[in-house]
């Protein structure tokens, strides 16, 4: 990868990135040559910028006034100046390009400047966004030998702006702009917020977080990535800090009373202050379990946010990266119904049978709220789930996988029973008193897990306490003996003791995928330990569109490829690598078995879902010439890094271009989408109409792939 330049795989060069303040390049110009100077560029959002303000400014030695060379106008966007005339009596700055590009401030851009001839070429990211004529004659008087220096300086303390400078070059005639751009692209730190779980978001893009005492906090996940700014993840083993600031100063949030660090990092059911459990980069992700301490009622109702570094780059905006405003609350609050925007995480009302439409700032979701616990209010958007699908497999040897049907039927029949207890669960949450600490909920969860329910509390316990691989295990064995009943109620009361409905999914799906991978293993390995990649995938793929019905489309080859990286075998196939397919195709299959999902995965023109693509796939796709496409563009994918028992594992995810022209990821929630035909024909629209009707969607994305 670019950034990875340096032998030493565990080092970032601190002399790479200069301040703005303090940067200086000369540019030796030889008469009646071209040249062309390129670098990156990494611009503060600080309260104290003015705008028009002065990035960088031409400084000749035998002109008294200096002259702009990039500046962001009042709308911040950049626009650039044209080199000066050799001329000393040249003092007209005015006479800018008529190239405005949009500049997204607290992100990486690569600007190159290109002077041919009579022509000014400026690029952004590698791209030609525009040219300006000019006549650039040196005056050869000036210099006995036909050389001029140009000199180019950042912006001072004084003008405003704060950033960094990163590979600024002269190039040579034979170097490209664009091979520039990828050469050694410099990283930048963020927040993943499409892999963030236990988090409650309201309509004001605001995180509502379960804290305060030790036994009422939960523990809450967040991705950090280190990618470089062409989108690839940057292979340094470093470690990540996180700690608690107040999202108005910045400054870090207190002790509590009781002298305990305001964040916490979970290991292995331990609690540590967060300092002393730092999180390690891994392939550029690192993967955070906290709690919160401190609650926002002991601290004036402040709004905190966390804030993840690396210690040994302090100071480096770029490599830090802030959380959503966080609100912690003692307990779980019940979802306001006149929210459309937001994730559920309170326990769920069996009873509730609405379904709700809308954006949050970390996920798209698409509730399914057959065991839901939210009512929809008057202003609720609702959502048909599409119409039924006349099937066309009659005319093919794909057999339609119709268990889906069978599973629901079962859903419905334990949902009566447990409707009762459910709402015993609610009234314990909603009680002022100490009822909704953890110890009196496991008090009530007994008596209803002692009628004789085959998984015992322990296991649920396990279960929500359990990290990815240990859910796995779990539920492998548990699934060998336990009915789909059992595990009908298993999911139930994860959710009703974590206060997290989303796990249900995967829970419900455990024996099916366990049960049919052994056979799909079995029938392709026949009993060999390694079988090669091309004999197996293709039974992958028929199983594939077994489940999906899906007599029409079949893998490209790009598909295949990506399977073959999720699975990380080479020629041959081993059971280790087709689990790994299995545990991420079955849930997106399970996600294709609904018909509003299959209509527009089988749907060529427009085609919504284009194959399976990865995150960089889906972001380069929203990269026009001149930067990111229009606001509203938008592509659909599935997280490739999401695998069972994940509760987003064969969700959706929205990846699109936002009002701020920066790109958004946002999770479709999938649960329970193979619900009823009556219930996805409360609502007249079609998910594609529902889609379109969100204020940050307008128009469907393509994903242009090279040719191999």
């Amino acid at each position: 990868m670019g950034s990875d330049n340096n032998n030493n795989n565990n080092v970032i060069n601190r002399k790479d990135y200069i301040l703005l303040k303090d940067f200086r390049k000369e540019i030796e110009v030889e008469n009646e040559k071209n040249f062309s100077i390129s670098f990156w560029v990494y611009l503060i959002n600080s309260s104290t910028a003015a705008f028009p303000a002065t990035i960088i400014k031409q400084v000749y030695s035998d002109i008294s006034s200096n002259a702009p060379f990039l500046v962001l106008n009042e709308k911040k966007k950049m626009t650039p100046f044209p080199f000066l005339h050799a001329h000393k009596d040249t003092t007209n700055f005015s006479n800018s390009t008529s190239m405005e590009i949009e500049f997204p401030l607290e992100n990486w851009i690569h600007v190159g400047c290109e002077v041919v001839t009579d022509m000014l070429r400026l690029h952004i990211n590698g791209e030609i966004v525009g040219e300006q004529p000019q006549s650039f004659s040196l005056d050869k008087s000036s210099n006995s030998n036909g050389l001029r220096k140009i000199t180019l300086a950042g912006a001072g303390v004084d003008d405003g702006l704060q950033g960094y400078i990163h590979l600024a070059e002269v190039l040579p005639l034979s170097f490209s702009i664009k091979d520039h751009y990828v050469k050694d692209p410099p990283p930048r730190l963020s927040v993943d917020l499409s892999s963030t779980s236990e988090i409650d978001e309201d309509s004001d893009s605001i995180w509502n977080i379960v804290g305060g005492k030790a036994s009422c906090r939960r523990i809450f996940s967040l991705d950090v990535v280190l990618l470089n700014a062409i989108c690839q993840a940057v292979n340094k083993e470093l470690e990540i800090v996180a700690s608690l600031v107040y999202a108005d100063s910045g400054l870090h949030v207190e002790k509590t009373s009781d002298d305990e660090d305001p964040l916490l990092a979970s290991c292995d059911g331990i609690e540590f202050a967060s300092y002393d459990r730092p999180g390690k980069l891994l392939h550029g992700r690192a993967s955070l379990k906290l709690k919160i301490s401190q609650l926002s009622s002991k601290c004036d109702n402040r709004l905190f946010r966390i804030k993840l570094e690396i210690p040994k780059f302090s100071g480096y905006h770029f490599l830090e990266a802030f959380s959503h405003p966080i609100r912690c609350i003692s307990r779980c609050r019940n979802p306001r119904t006149s929210m459309t925007w937001k994730r559920p995480s309170s326990a769920p009302d069996p009873s509730n049978k609405s379904q709700s439409f809308g954006l949050c700032n970390g996920s798209l979701e698409l509730q399914h709220n057959s065991i839901h616990e939210i009512r929809a209010g008057p202003s609720s958007k609702r959502i048909k789930l599409g119409k039924e699908r006349t099937s066309t497999l009659g005319q093919t040897d794909v057999a339609c996988y119709s268990d889906t049907r069978t599973t629901n039927q079962v859903a419905n029949a334990v949902e009566t029973q447990l409707a009762r207890e459910a709402e015993n669960i609610e009234e314990a949450d909603n009680s002022p008193s100490v009822s909704d600490s953890i110890e009196e909920r496991l008090s009530d969860f007994n008596i209803m897990s002692s009628s004789g329910y085959l998984i015992s509390d322990v296991i649920i316990f396990k279960y929500c306490l359990g990290g990815m691989t240990d859910r796995a295990l779990l539920l492998k064995e548990v699934a060998t003996s336990a009915s789909e009943e059992d595990l009908f109620r298993l999911a139930n009361e994860v959710s009703l003791y974590s206060g997290c409905s989303h796990h249900r999914r995967q829970i419900v799906i455990a024996k099916r995928l366990i049960e049919e991978g052994t056979k799909v293993w079995n029938s392709i390995s026949q009993n060999n330990r390694l079988i090669q990649w091309e004999n197996g995938v293709f039974e992958i793929e028929e199983q594939f569109m077994r489940i999906t019905c899906s007599s029409t489309r079949s893998f490209t080859e790009q598909d295949f490829e990506l399977l073959r990286r999720i699975s990380g075998c080479g020629e041959y196939m081993a059971q280790e690598n087709f689990e790994k397919i299995w545990r991420w195709l079955y849930p997106v299959a399970f996600t294709l078995t609904s018909d509003s999902i299959n209509t527009i995965w089988n749907s060529t023109s427009p085609k919504w879902i284009e194959g399976f693509i990865t995150k960089e796939e889906a972001e380069l796709s929203l990269q026009g010439p001149r930067g990111l496409q229009e606001p509203g563009t938008f592509v659909l994918r599935f997280p490739t890094s999401r695998s069972w028992p994940h509760s987003d594992a064969g969700c959706l995810i929205v990846t699109y271009v936002g009002s701020d022209h920066t790109i958004h990821h946002r999770l479709l929630s999938l649960d329970y989408i193979y619900s009823s035909c009556e219930e996805s024909e409360m609502n007249g629209k079609s998910l594609e109409d529902m889609l379109f009707a969100e204020p940050e969607l307008s128009r469907l994305g393509r994903i242009v792939r090279q040719r191999q």
